[in-house]
């Protein structure tokens, strides 16, 4: 595979980088547009899994769950090595994405979980969302002509102000919550609203088929109606596979023999959406619109290993924590005639650069967006624009925060000083570099106070004993060789929903 190659940074140089704060971020998202003649309003078709390991793909290296529709995918398009999302749990994941945005900007900051939250919290249940006056994805896309839809996991309100169609989406098959079973539920049986299948608008109608599978086949239908009246789409196609509860087919279950217990279901499930996804591409490639179509495959989060047996190899973490294994996902781009085939591009970047790029590549002027955090990723993956997308990413809940700068990583925790790592030679972060550093650690953790300040106050907030759990969690995953010892027991497990 060809690479975009980098040099790494140096102690002295990011010292000197450092200094000229976020200009360089603001200015970039500016870069390069596609040029016209290259594009005819492409499609848009993005992959969405929920919760899967980092290392439970084929492409990322598994030899044990079977995802060959998406390693082809990643074979044929721009594999990058280091994407990352602005939150390492769902609800928050969600909300950067679609709006481009630090979710922290507009009070986002915890997941947004009925029944979970402190008492003291200003608000609860469907409440609970990105607020209205925030536009997002489909909202900028329906301006440059194009026709979306959104199918499975919304989870960014459940209010009926915050519905897809209400956030620029023209057509809507999911559930507004977080998770909920894979098969239908009898009538009147399901454990909340925010868990019903729904058509549109309040529409209730429950899966004839494993809700993985259904779900392809409604962007599917989609897909097949909108180039027949030859329209520009955008469709999101956000699985809630293989987010708990786990469940799978016989006959999926049945292609892993060797395996047992939650590795065995996490391994069909996610087998079943590989399956699902490709089925999706199949379809554009019988349209004969494979080559107009930019797709795009990412996850919203670390993989939870307690609660899914997902694997984050080979990086430390889980989901609702910041280490690598909790912020690092799986991202790979196709654009065939724009893109080269085959490539790997190496420099960090975020979910939150997915809206400008879209935006971008449906024939939009990206110096017209305002406050957005994201980056037009179109001249960085060309080669046009060399230097790295983002001199700055980071990462917040509660009191924990986090800041990558070149492959300089600086954690702040409530019960440890900060630490600090450099990335390229330490990803799995297990030498603490900040004795050594100390002029570093103070800029970034300067650099830390400055970005926050620019931020909301959280609107909801969970109960406390949640963050105690997630920094619990974080350490039970991230057992350093200076540790000594190997992981002793199992850990305590919260209920699945909280995060």
């Amino acid at each position: 595979m060809k690479k975009h190659n980098h040099k790494a940074l140096g102690l002295w140089a990011l010292c000197l980088s450092v200094i000229p704060a976020i200009s360089f971020a603001q200015g970039s998202i500016h870069g390069t547009e596609v040029d016209s003649k290259q594009q005819s309003k492409p499609n848009i078709v993005f992959i969405f899994s929920d919760d899967a390991g980092y290392g439970d793909f084929g492409f990322q290296g598994s030899k044990v769950i079977k995802t060959p529709n998406l390693d082809q995918l990643a074979h044929e398009g721009v594999r990058f090595e280091q994407g990352y999302v602005s939150d390492p749990t769902c609800g928050p994941s969600r909300a950067g994405l679609l709006t481009g945005r630090y979710q922290q900007r507009f009070g986002f900051e915890e997941n947004n979980v009925p029944g979970y939250m402190s008492k003291n919290s200003a608000l609860d249940g469907d409440e609970m969302g990105v607020p209205v006056e925030e536009k997002m994805m489909a909202d900028y896309l329906k301006e440059q002509g194009y026709t979306s839809a959104y199918y499975g996991k919304w989870h960014v309100g459940g209010a009926d102000k915050f519905h897809p169609l209400n956030r620029g989406f023209d057509e809507f098959y999911g559930f507004r919550g977080g998770a909920r079973s894979y098969f239908a539920y009898d009538e009147g049986k399901a454990p909340s609203k925010l868990e019903l299948m729904e058509r549109n608008f309040a529409q209730y109608q429950e899966p004839k088929e494993y809700l993985t599978d259904e779900l392809a086949d409604e962007a599917i239908d989609f897909i097949e109606r909108s180039t027949e009246a030859e329209k520009p789409f955008f469709v999101f196609l956000s699985f809630n596979a293989p987010h708990t509860p786990m469940e799978a087919t016989k006959e999926d279950l049945a292609k892993f023999p060797n395996l047992t217990g939650k590795r065995k279901t996490v391994a069909a499930m996610m087998y079943a959406m590989d399956r699902a996804s490709g089925k999706v591409l199949d379809t554009l490639k019988r349209l004969g619109i494979e080559e107009n179509t930019l797709v795009v495959f990412t996850n919203d989060n670390g993989g939870p290993t307690d609660m899914n047996a997902s694997d984050n190899f080979p990086l430390s973490g889980t989901k609702s924590n910041h280490l690598e294994g909790g912020v690092r996902v799986p991202y790979v781009m196709k654009w065939p005639g724009v893109f080269d085939h085959g490539t790997t591009y190496t420099h960090p970047v975020s979910t939150l650069d997915l809206l400008p790029t879209f935006f971008a590549a449906g024939g939009g002027d990206t110096s017209t967006l305002e406050n957005i955090d994201g980056v037009n990723l179109i001249p960085f993956v060309q080669g046009t624009l060399q230097d790295a997308p983002h001199e700055f990413l980071y990462w917040k809940k509660d009191t924990r925060a986090t800041v990558r700068a070149g492959n300089w990583k600086l954690m702040r925790f409530p019960d440890r000083p900060a630490e600090l790592y450099y990335i390229d030679n330490d990803e799995k972060e297990f030498r603490d570099v900040a004795a050594e550093n100390p002029e570093l650690v103070k800029m970034l953790f300067k650099k830390i106070f400055e970005w926050e300040s620019t931020l909301e106050r959280p609107r909801w907030l969970l109960e406390r004993k949640f963050e105690n759990y997630d920094i619990d969690r974080m350490d039970h995953y991230w057992q350093k060789p200076s540790d000594g010892k190997e992981s002793e027991g199992k850990l305590l497990i919260r209920p699945a929903s909280a995060h």
